[in-house]
């Protein structure tokens, strides 16, 4: 198999990848989840990413849709369509699986997989986590990453703008 099916394979909808985190789960596997829109990709993300990895044996990523990506970023975002986001991530080793969610949050999402561990990045508390206390209720466990400073995709973009100007 080709190299860009295979990471095409890592891509799926929320059925595929029950069925999936499913047969990790028959073999005593656990899971990580993180989310994010991951609009340009930076080293802030693989950070972030690299660290999530650390905490299971598999890591899910959940992408918000373009149209999610909108609504909570602005009318000129994404600037990568949502399809090629999740190519992007599904072609990096250390993500196992990655999922496009509609919503403003991943809650039902999570509420689905109920990971083994929810990772975040940023300047939340646990309260603030869509889905912590689901995960948290499941016996799973909440993982804040600290964020990476210098790097962000506003700030990429601002970047880009003002060398136009």
């Amino acid at each position: 198999m080709k190299a860009v099916e295979a990471i095409k394979q890592k891509i799926y909808t929320l059925p595929q990848l029950l069925a999936k985190v499913a047969s990790w789960r028959v073999t005593n596997k656990t899971v990580a989840f993180t989310n994010g829109c991951f609009d340009i990709l930076h080293e802030g993300h693989i950070f972030s990413l690299s660290v999530a990895a650390k905490e299971a044996d598999f890591l899910i990523v959940g992408i918000n849709s373009d149209g999610s990506t909108k609504r909570l970023k602005g009318p000129e975002r994404p600037v990568n369509h949502e399809q090629s986001r999740a190519l992007l991530l599904a072609s990096l080793a250390i993500v196992d699986a990655v999922v496009i969610f509609e919503e403003d949050t991943p809650f039902e999402l999570i509420s689905a997989i109920l990971p083994d561990v929810l990772v975040k990045g940023g300047d939340y508390t646990i309260e603030q986590i869509a889905g912590s206390k689901e995960v948290l209720a499941n016996g799973g466990r909440v993982v804040i990453n600290p964020i990476v400073e210098g790097f962000s995709t506003t700030g990429i973009i601002q970047q880009i703008k003002s060398s136009f100007s």
